[in-house]
């Protein structure tokens, strides 16, 4: 008897939450958790315009107001370039100070004023001909994971939009620069830098449970960056069937890695070590995810209940101001520390791409 009491009471806790979590998935509350969640993120702005933690959080913005059509949120956008007169940060040759130029070529793209690229095309054309500035010495220009956000879709962005194959050829270049210094193959991720990839000054470089350190937001940004490259390249460019096979090679291990709560943790192979959810690497993750469903690159079957899981979670981690919490701060590792309270414009910037590409499903 008391089984079965306790497998009703089960029944019925599922059916509840069920049927709380289904108004997640509904069009126009997807539309207006996204205008709320940009809003806040908005009036509290934290870094310079054109930081990278921006270029994240206004491509963010930009798959908002594509799926709101909010006045306000196209408004923000404009009113970015005009603050920035459509420049990058001063760094021509990081890739951080380059990922605030996507969204120009997407405004761009829709209001064709060129003042909002042609600084995008002189930083770019100055990165391509010019060596690292280090000494005097060439060095891989992207050597670190999140640096696969930041640059490649930049230059294939731009690529697109002036018609010039030689900036689509040098992200390729560039890109496998990195995937052979950084992707571990075995376990397919991606190490955040060549420091966790050898052991060569002393530091641990491997978790408690004895796994290789693994970042969440480094592979999320990978997986968010090799989604935004794949919806720009046609489907005949030579070099796409790396990318795709890439991207489902990571998603295959993604999905393996997700918690019982829907989230990730800050070191993907080290759960407990990091136990709670971090949004910003889940949020890339389910933004990934859901783009691979719905342009049928991965399995409905398998991944549309992780995003579903995933965007469910995220949800809950929206106080009620808008405020996205349980965000890592800025780091290179999964060691920083985070609760409800900690928030970061990139962390908004993921969720939003996440809702862009759940509001899709059918």
């Amino acid at each position: 008897m008391k089984k079965v009491v306790l497998v009703s009471i089960l029944v019925c806790v599922t059916i509840i939450v069920t049927a709380q979590s289904g108004k997640y998935f509904e069009p126009e509350n997807i539309k207006t958790l996204m205008q709320k969640t940009a809003e806040w993120q908005l009036k509290n702005p934290k870094h310079k315009p054109n930081d990278w933690t921006n270029g994240a959080f206004y491509a963010g913005i930009y798959a908002a107001w594509e799926t709101t059509k909010s006045e306000v949120l196209y408004k923000a956008l404009i009113d970015l370039g005009n603050s920035t007169q459509w420049k990058p940060a001063e760094r021509w040759y990081h890739a951080d100070d380059i990922v605030i130029c996507q969204t120009y070529i997407d405004v761009f793209r829709k209001d064709k004023k060129q003042e909002m690229i042609q600084a995008t095309i002189d930083t770019v054309n100055k990165f391509l001909a010019n060596p690292y500035p280090v000494r005097g010495i060439e060095v891989i220009k992207w050597w670190w994971c999140d640096a696969l956000f930041m640059g490649p879709a930049t230059l294939v962005k731009l690529g697109i939009t002036v018609k010039n194959d030689e900036y689509l050829k040098k992200s390729d270049e560039y890109f496998k620069e990195c995937y052979d210094l950084l992707y571990n193959k075995e376990e397919r991720l991606f190490a955040r830098d060549l420091g966790y990839v050898i052991k060569n000054d002393g530091k641990d470089r491997w978790e408690a449970n004895g796994k290789r350190i693994f970042w969440s937001r480094g592979n999320g940004w990978v997986m968010g960056g090799l989604a935004r490259i794949l919806k720009e390249l046609p489907k005949d460019y030579p070099a796409r069937p790396f990318y795709e096979q890439l991207f489902k090679e990571m998603a295959a291990k993604i999905v393996s890695l997700q918690q019982a709560d829907g989230l990730w943790r800050a070191s993907l192979l080290d759960p407990d070590s990091y136990p709670g959810g971090e949004v910003s690497g889940s949020g890339f993750f389910c933004y990934a995810l859901a783009w691979g469903v719905n342009n049928n690159l991965l399995d409905k079957a398998t991944y549309k209940p992780a995003v579903e899981k995933a965007w469910t979670a995220l949800n809950g981690c929206v106080n009620d101001e808008g405020r996205i919490g349980w965000v890592q701060p800025i780091g290179a590792d999964p060691r920083k520390n985070f609760t409800a309270d900690s928030w970061e414009v990139y962390g908004t910037g993921a969720f939003l791409l996440a809702g862009s590409e759940v509001i899709k499903f059918k």
